[in-house]
């Protein structure tokens, strides 16, 4: 199990666990702490928008997961900590990492 410290949009804090190999987002999802996840980890909706502490390593987003943060900053604000949780991949390495679900738009 893979345990993520998620800061909720209340800013309520709270550990929750996951499994090796499956994406953030459905972590989160299932959980039921307001990420939709609507176009099933396609990378095309935003709706999974979280913001990971930044001392955390990650591969740099794909084209389309930057593209997809790129047009939302019209509408949410984007960090450079900003990334879509259906692109995050759990791995042991990720154990303990701190997340912060981003405003709804």
């Amino acid at each position: 199990m893979i345990t993520i410290n998620v800061t909720t949009r209340d800013g309520d804090r709270q550990q929750i666990d996951g499994q090796e190999g499956s994406a953030l987002m459905e972590m989160l999802r299932d959980a039921g702490l307001g990420v939709d996840g609507t176009c099933g980890g396609m990378c095309s909706c935003g709706s999974c928008h979280v913001y990971i502490a930044s001392e955390t390593t990650l591969p740099k987003p794909s084209e389309d997961e930057a593209d997809m943060l790129e047009g939302m900053g019209s509408i949410v604000e984007v960090r450079p900590s900003s990334r879509l949780s259906c692109q995050i991949i759990l791995k042991p390495e990720l154990d303990g990492l701190d997340v912060e679900i981003a405003p709804q738009f």
